[in-house]
């Protein structure tokens, strides 16, 4: 404690100078010692204490401050006697208290020897035997050495020995006292034998009656019973020698913390110091407290107690126990580092230092100085001002331009402002700026925010489209590009001339003070914000105008940088919208329903198609470019004109994306040198539905498998092969051919739809399968159901579905024929047909058609071999085709006059509304078409 109160008044006034330089005196006559024991101890050092921290003190220091001198020498003397007196009684004790142990053992073990072998089976016989001494004598040895007694001595009632450890002692009398064993009791006594000092025990051996026969002594030498405590004294002195160095050894380190503490003052030294601080203490003009660690009130100066206003019994009770206000008395009684914190207390306006005490190992507590600074009050509230002004503009740039949305930015600069700075805080934004455009003159405003203590203000709603008066602060702050600021808006025409009803009801409601700031980036004017007082009677001020330009200025480029969002994502989506497909093309085989969401980050590459195919056939295509932005929604508008181009040529889904993957890889190739924009991750799945045999053929690059609905609602993914996605090249597609029942429902989707990053792609199929169930649904149905089940909260990708429902081509509109392969049997076919067409009441196509048929009928008979079928289908227009096994493909040519062939598809491309051929596992056909009258 003394310690840490001389470190906190060495920073007080001349009292605190008066210490240090008493300390200095001090120092200066430790350190004539310190020189003298330098000479006489040579330059050893260790480690010493300080206030300051651990510094190198010689050796020698640390002797003569244990020299006796001192407290700590005093306090290292005393200890060291205490534990020697202690050592040497406790190692005499322990002697003493052996050898005792050692003499009781020795009585005990020669009693029970003694009656063990006096009780022994056949000693009274023996006794009574010619020769005793030959019977005894073994018995006597052996039970001797395993009882480990010195001896064991058999006697008759006079004294006679039988037995003895020596035998040349046998017959002679026995030494020790026989009248106790004679009268029939059993002592024990230590004597002086013919083998020396012993302990023995002499036992009487009994008849049957009572009398005594004989009398037994067993027995230990002195020199055995005091070999034990003697093999026992040298561990008890190495005992004692180690208690006596570790003893010395903290008493060491305990004198050495006592010497650090007291620097190495003798108690005179001490009591001078103590007076010192005390008089320091108490006559500095600052307050010190010491708080325990349990939060008491140690000590107080007079100061401290005159700027607290501490009670006459203040120290000794808790610090929230002292009448403090809370703050205060919270910060006192935490012990936390404080550094000038200011404290309102009662009138003052106090600055509190506050340090712990037990960083060097000293008492858990801490000290506190006190400071009045009533007369810096102002100036700390212009502090704090600028401080939360900081805050302010700080909370502003991590709180505007969380988004990329043109009125949610706004908003954000809105609500950062109130109530903090305004009480009401309004945005107006030109038109152009929320569709993502440069104004090109800002006259005309819309409200795009507000933000306020209160929702009612009679200011003009959010939404409402603004023309400001030139005599407005609006009008002159956009075109003099700086804030304007109406202290008192009373006294301001031409603020009022914008609408004089309304602004008298805001007068009326207490709005009396507005800042006007343009939001401006570089030279582009955006619109304009507007800064309310109501409660606060203060006008805002110059100060305030400066952090309104700041807070503004840092909201407009967020602003700017919305809008320039807003204008790519628009230009982004308005390209997407285009390159999909506006208007599904009419065709009877499905019926289809689909749905296109744009993702809300930004415009992705996902696409379809519905497409009509020769033979009454429809393809359905969906796919995906990996990607947001211009360059996906470019890439998908690729894809799919390359996928019409190439469905034109009528292959099989397989080939398609053959064709598809190998487009993509060049695309890859052309643009990695260009710009090192590739595609790859595109991904796109083609199906093919005939209705006359229901069949539908399906092959994916990459892409997530479909769904089917069977007309019984019962939901499935058929396993189609997955592909690679397009253009990494490789491993050939494969097709799956699935047969569907009429009414069933192909579900074509992407993976936005299944997958996002709340789920995995698995959990989305289960919960697509889950809303796909169910009978009796149209397309249009199963797709509502089926996005409100599973669109997320916030898409993150595009979603494309398609619901396609199947239908059949009926019996009665397909007539079918087998054709030999005979010239003569293009006359039959001719009348075949005009008979079916009287049928279907198209008699004035009969005309057309025959010249179409033989035509196509006579160039397979003549340039392929093998079987001939022909077939006329009835859809929405009339559809001839003829099958062949040969894989050649016919060419329109312009034959010249003199040719007397080569003008037969000329005729057909003249007469059928469409022609062309497609090709077959065993051959190809060649088809054509009409319109229906």
């Amino acid at each position: 404690m003394l310690r840490h109160l001389g470190r906190t008044q060495a920073q007080s006034t001349s009292p605190a100078n008066g210490l240090r330089a008493w300390r200095r005196r001090a120092g200066a006559r430790r350190a004539d010692e310190q020189r003298a024991q330098r000479v006489s101890h040579g330059p050893a050092e260790e480690r010493w204490p300080h206030a300051d921290g651990p510094r190198r003190k010689p050796a020698g220091r640390f002797r003569s401050a244990l020299s006796g001198r001192s407290v700590a020498g005093q306090v290292f003397v005393l200890q060291v006697v205490i534990v020697l007196m202690l050592v040497v009684a406790a190692v005499v004790a322990l002697v003493l208290q052996v050898r005792h142990d050692s003499t009781q053992e020795a009585r005990n073990r020669s009693l029970a020897v003694a009656e063990t072998f006096a009780n022994a089976p056949g000693l009274r016989e023996a006794l009574r035997g010619s020769d005793p001494t030959a019977v005894l004598q073994p018995r006597a040895e052996t039970a001797r050495v395993r009882s480990e007694v010195d001896f064991i001595v058999v006697m008759n009632t006079d004294g006679t020995r039988y037995t003895h450890p020596k035998p040349d002692r046998i017959g002679r009398k026995f030494v020790g006292d026989m009248g106790p064993a004679l009268a029939g009791r059993s002592i024990t006594e230590e004597i002086e034998g013919t083998i020396g000092p012993l302990v023995q025990a002499v036992v009487p051996v009994k008849a049957p009656d009572g009398s005594v026969v004989g009398l037994v002594s067993a027995g230990i030498t002195t020199a055995n019973v005091g070999g034990v405590a003697d093999r026992q004294l040298p561990i008890l002195l190495t005992a004692a020698a180690a208690a006596l160095g570790l003893s010395t050894a903290g008493t060491a380190l305990v004198s050495r913390r006592l010497l650090r503490q007291t620097r190495g003052l003798g108690p005179y030294e001490m009591t001078r110091m103590y007076e010192h601080h005390d008089a320091v203490l108490h006559a500095v003009r600052e307050g010190v407290i010491i708080v325990s660690g349990a939060g008491r009130l140690l000590l107080a100066n007079d100061e401290a107690q005159q700027l607290l206003g501490l009670p006459a019994d203040a120290e000794g009770r808790h610090v929230l126990e002292l009448g403090l206000d809370a703050d205060t008395a919270g910060l006192l009684a935490s012990g936390r580092v404080a550094t000038d914190e200011v404290h309102p207390v009662g009138e003052r306006l106090l600055a509190i230092n506050q340090r712990p005490t037990d960083r060097q190992g000293g008492p858990p507590g801490s000290v506190a100085t006190l400071r009045d600074t009533t007369d810096l009050r102002a100036l700390s509230g212009r502090a704090e001002m600028a401080r939360e002004r900081l805050r302010l503009l700080y909370d502003a740039g991590v709180g505007i331009g969380t988004g990329l949305d043109v009125a949610r930015t706004a908003g954000e600069l809105a609500d950062v402002a109130v109530p903090r700075f305004a009480d009401f805080v309004t945005v107006d934004l030109a038109d152009a700026v929320l569709n993502g455009e440069e104004p090109n003159k800002v006259t005309d405003l819309r409200r795009t925010a507000f933000s306020g203590i209160r929702k009612d203000p009679p200011l003009y709603p959010v939404g409402e489209h603004i023309t400001f008066v030139a005599s407005s602060p609006q009008a002159r702050s956009l075109s003099t590009g700086h804030a304007v600021v109406e202290p008192n808006v009373k006294d301001a025409p031409g603020w009022q001339a914008q609408d004089l009803e309304r602004t008298e009801q805001v007068i009326a409601y207490g709005i009396h003070s507005l800042i006007t700031v343009p939001l401006r980036v570089g030279g582009l004017v955006l619109g304009v914000a507007n800064f309310w007082r109501s409660q606060k009677p203060e006008p805002f001020d110059t100060e305030e105008v400066a952090l309104a330009e700041e807070l503004v200025a840092r909201a407009a480029v967020s602003i700017d940088n919305a809008r320039r969002y807003t204008r790519e994502h628009a230009m982004a989506e308005t390209l997407q919208r285009s390159l999909l497909p506006r208007n599904l093309p009419e065709q009877n085989a499905l019926d289809v329903a689909y749905r296109y969401l744009p993702a809300q980050a930004g415009v992705g590459g996902d696409w379809f198609d519905v497409l009509p195919l020769p033979g009454a056939r429809v393809a359905l295509v969906v796919g995906d470019v990996v990607g947001h932005g211009l360059h996906a929604a470019a890439t998908m508008g690729r894809l799919r004109t390359a996928v019409h181009n190439f469905s034109a040529l009528d292959l099989p889904p397989h080939e398609l994306l053959g064709l598809l993957d190998e487009l993509v890889a060049r695309i890859d190739q052309d643009e990695a040198v260009d710009s090192g924009a590739a595609i790859t991750g595109a991904t796109c799945l083609y199906a093919i539905y005939d209705p006359v045999s229901r069949q539908c053929s399906v092959a994916r690059a990459g892409h997530p498998q479909p769904a089917l609905i069977r007309p019984d609602g019962s939901v499935e993914f058929p396993e189609v092969p997955a592909g690679l996605p397009l253009g990494l090249g490789g491993l050939p597609f494969e097709t799956a051919d699935l047969e569907l029942a009429e009414g069933s429902r192909l579900v074509l989707y992407t993976d936005g739809l299944v997958e996002d990053r709340e789920r995995d792609i698995d959990v989305g199929l289960e919960l697509l399968r889950t809303a796909l169930a169910g009978a009796d649904r149209s397309p249009e149905d199963t797709c509502r159901v089926v996005l409100d089940a599973m669109l997320p909260a916030r898409q993150s990708d595009d979603i494309a579905l398609i619901v396609a429902r199947t239908s059949a081509l009926s019996a009665d509109r397909i007539a079918d024929w087998q054709v030999p392969s005979d010239p003569a049997a293009v006359a039959d076919v001719r009348e075949s047909v005009t008979r079916q067409l009287t049928e279907w009441g198209l008699d004035e196509l009969a005309f057309v058609t025959e010249l179409i048929l033989s035509e196509l009928v006579t160039n397979a008979i003549r340039y392929s071999s093998g079987p001939i079928r022909v077939r006329m289908l009835r859809d929405r227009s009339l559809i001839c085709e003829v099958f062949d096994s040969s894989s050649t493909s016919p060419h329109l040519r312009y034959a010249a006059t003199t040719d007397e062939g080569g003008r037969g598809l000329f005729l057909v491309a003249q007469l059928a509304e469409r022609w062309g051929t497609r090709y077959t596992p065993t051959g190809k056909i060649i088809w054509a078409e009409q319109t229906l009258p």
